[in-house]
């Protein structure tokens, strides 16, 4: 599995990236702006990302931003929403409004900080990644 990891938190990112590294390898960007070029990179080089996990809250350009860069990139390219890239936003923002905005703009799960690995080992077990 190909994995792109955006997280500006510098002991979330190492966390996060430890933890997902078993399960593929695992590009790490710090802000929304190089996640969304680093994803259209590998859709470039015919090497797509299978997951992407998104911190909302980052510089640049935060997690629901790059979400939509993603989803933008996806259908220039033509991408089938069936094979759409799987996201999953990161955040300690864990009310109603930032959940729901995150799945209207094409999140396929949410999980909260600090990040539960059993909890996100069932969401990835879920959509099929591991």
């Amino acid at each position: 599995m190909k994995i792109l990891l955006a997280e500006d938190d510098f002991v979330t990112r190492k966390f996060m990236e430890r933890f997902l590294r078993q399960y593929g390898d695992c590009d790490v960007t710090v802000d929304g702006m190089e996640a969304v070029d680093a994803f259209l990179m590998a859709i470039e080089e015919n090497e797509p990302y299978d997951l992407v996990c998104l911190d909302i809250m980052m510089p640049v350009m935060d997690g629901y931003q790059a979400l939509v860069g993603i989803r933008n990139i996806e259908k220039q390219y033509n991408i089938p929403e069936e094979k759409a890239v799987k996201v999953i936003m990161t955040t300690a923002l864990n009310d109603e409004k930032n959940v729901k905005k995150a799945f209207e703009l094409g999140c396929m799960a949410y999980s909260g900080k600090p990040i539960d690995q059993e909890k996100f080992e069932k969401v990835l077990k879920k959509m099929n990644l591991i």
